[in-house]
């Protein structure tokens, strides 16, 4: 019998699943000395070139004056040198740039298959910029550390990203699915209790219960996601989904069944198989075959719905771009040096690890799923132009997409899907920071670099806006052509998140180390 470990194949079989292997996670280490330095009750950073988050250009030199977590004063043009001397420390960045930390809307951890210690993806998402990161969910199941990895990192006892756990609906109490409007109310009062930011839908649900918690979430000021797949989108696809009150549409379901052209339901071959992996992304690539014309009066008239409603779309094309070029993914240049071998072994092909589907991927898979993106990146790519609101999100962990690697590979495809290079940016700080405070009622604390705001920085020796190839750990390899040799530049030089300074390149030897050791133990 094939079972896949997902929460798309049977959310109650996953639950069970993680329920048992959870134990085999190990707790996160607290945060050793040398591993992150402050905050001080002075930091400066000194020269940088300042690109803010906002969607301004950028501006240099600059100086950002940092008291405690908070940002306190930014002055332009260069400060005087008194301005340095009562510092507790000064980040010399001159000729280097600094951004808000990144934001990653769509995070998961917690697979003791996988990557057993959570701070192997901590560390990979601060070694890249992130500074805060979205759970939907970091982990499955009751009784799982969301809540209290969040708490270590608000405290900064754990190396790691600002925490914002939200949970599956249903998932993490013991009280039996809420299959009933009454019993969704009650779950979703029992996860604002608990302290989760946020519920993500599955749309297993009957629309009746899916509206009803989307309701009470929107009164104890609970953001909503969804991923709209293939079981239920035929019931509430992502035009029924934002009607319904729904935040935010992550991935792409739910968008080509709302665009069809033919039928109310899309068209699957009779031997078309959900629970078989393969068949199942093969053929969800087909879809780009069967909706109206881009750019037709249908595709308009949903792309004005979309802007109209609210909605955020977190594309999260990364995660799929192994099905252009399994290839490429499978020899992604930090694999060998910083992706774990268990990693390595979920990534491979298999009956039973989630995203593993290429079993027998073919040019005909990958040539679809290029014909896929087209029509996706171009709705994503109009609605922004339209005024409508676009995060980047990763989802690591899965399809050869490794923590905080994968994350600047959303950035790349966002910028291939028509963001221009300042959008990219936006969309990876202050836009992903609404999405997630917008259902607060209140304006981030971070996400932009403002007087105020949270010490959540990023500084890279490269123009990320010229090279977004520069914000990988791994950096970025070229020609001198002064010298005929090849150099390899950019990656972080150090994040800065609630004023406490880390050591990017640090972070990811201890990285490394932990690759090393899981292949000496082998």
């Amino acid at each position: 019998m094939i079972i896949f470990r997902t929460a798309l194949a049977s959310v109650m079989f996953l639950w069970s699943v993680v329920a048992l292997a959870q134990p085999a996670m190990q707790p996160v280490p607290d945060r050793q000395p040398g591993e992150g330095e402050g905050p001080y009750p002075k930091l400066v950073i000194r020269g940088a070139t300042m690109i803010d988050g906002t969607g301004a250009p950028p501006e240099g030199p600059v100086d950002i004056v940092i008291r405690g977590n908070r940002i306190a004063n930014i002055i332009r043009g260069g400060a005087p040198n008194d301005t340095h001397d009562d510092a507790a420390r000064v980040v010399d960045a001159t000729g280097m740039y600094v951004l808000p930390g990144f934001v990653d809307t769509h995070g998961h951890n917690g697979d003791p298959v996988k990557a057993p210690q959570p701070s192997y993806g901590y560390k990979l998402w601060l070694a890249h910029g992130v500074t805060t990161v979205r759970g939907v969910s970091f982990y499955f199941g009751p009784g799982a550390p969301d809540l209290s990895d969040a708490a270590r990192s608000q405290a900064n006892a754990i190396a790691a990203p600002r925490l914002i756990p939200y949970a599956v609906f249903g998932d993490k109490w013991n009280n039996g699915y809420p299959a009933t409007p009454a019993k969704a109310r009650e779950w979703v009062r029992w996860a604002k209790q608990a302290g989760y930011h946020g519920i993500k839908f599955f749309n297993v649900e009957s629309p009746e219960v899916l509206a009803t918690a989307m309701d009470e979430a929107e009164k104890q000021g609970l953001g909503t996601v969804a991923h709209l797949g293939q079981r239920g989108v035929a019931q509430v696809n992502a035009r029924d989904a934002i009607e319904l009150g729904l935040d935010g549409v992550t991935h792409f379901y739910g968008h080509f069944e709302s665009l069809l052209a033919d039928g109310a339901a899309p068209y699957y071959p009779p031997d078309y198989n959900y629970l078989d992996e393969q068949s199942r992304f093969s053929w969800v690539a087909r879809l780009a075959g069967q909706i109206v014309e881009p750019g037709s009066k249908e595709w308009d008239d949903y792309v004005d719905t979309l802007v109209a409603s609210g909605v955020t779309l977190s594309p999260t094309f990364n995660i799929y771009s192994a099905s252009r070029d399994v290839m490429r993914a499978r020899t992604a240049e930090w694999h060998e040096k910083y992706t774990l071998p268990s990693l390595m072994d979920f990534y491979e092909p298999s009956l039973t690890n989630h995203g593993s589907y290429y079993h027998d991927w073919s040019s005909e898979d990958e040539v679809a799923w290029r014909n896929f993106y087209r029509p996706w990146m171009r709705l994503t790519n109009e609605f922004k132009n339209k005024g409508g609101r676009v995060t980047a999100g990763s989802d690591p962990g899965y399809i050869y997409q490794t923590w905080g690697f994968a994350y600047i590979g959303e950035l790349e495809m966002l910028r291939e899907a028509g963001l221009a290079p300042i959008e990219v940016i936006q969309a990876a700080t202050i836009n992903g920071a609404r999405e997630i405070y917008d259902s607060k009622g209140t304006e981030p604390p971070f996400g932009s670099i403002r007087i105020g705001k949270l010490a959540d920085l990023a500084i890279v020796p490269e123009n990320p806006l010229v090279n977004l190839k520069v914000l990988y750990g791994t950096g970025h390899r070229r020609l001198n052509r002064q010298t005929n040799r090849l150099e390899t530049v950019g990656g972080i030089r150090w994040t800065i998140k609630d004023g406490i300074v880390y050591d990017a390149p640090a972070l990811l030897e201890s990285v490394a180390a932990m690759v090393e050791e899981q292949k000496v133990a082998q």
